[in-house]
């Protein structure tokens, strides 16, 4: 490779974390969840650049674990939304437990009154 082609890949790699590092920032200013593949689509570079580039992803992911500033809303992080999944996940068991319980006194409640309506000296 000639050195005028490494110089314009250098200068390449640098507009693009130029363009990471403002969008990482606007993020962090406007308070939106930060993800890779967002920062990456925001900043118009692949999400393979970050990969390739441990600092920028260590800085995305030190900003996305950065609580929110005192006085704004809070932005869904990964952690809370995986919390409200296993929260759903936990109460749909219960919610199912409880179903089988129903269904077993309806059945009962039914196999009484059938046999009763079929059988009326016996009860």
């Amino acid at each position: 490779m000639t050195s005028s082609m490494i110089d314009g890949k250098r200068a390449d790699s640098a507009r693009r974390r130029d363009r990471v590092i403002k969008a990482l920032d606007a993020a962090l200013r406007t308070g939106d969840d930060i993800t890779g593949s967002g920062l990456a689509r925001a900043a118009r570079v692949d999400r393979s650049f970050l990969y390739r580039h441990r600092d920028l992803l260590e800085r995305v992911h030190a900003a996305a674990s950065t609580p929110v500033e005192e006085g704004r809303l809070a932005a869904v992080s990964r952690a809370s939304l995986q919390a409200d999944l296993a929260n759903s996940l936990e109460r749909n068991i219960r919610l199912v437990a409880r179903v089988r319980q129903l269904e077993k006194r309806l059945s009962a409640q039914l196999g009484e009154q059938a046999w009763s309506e079929r059988f009326p000296s016996s009860s």
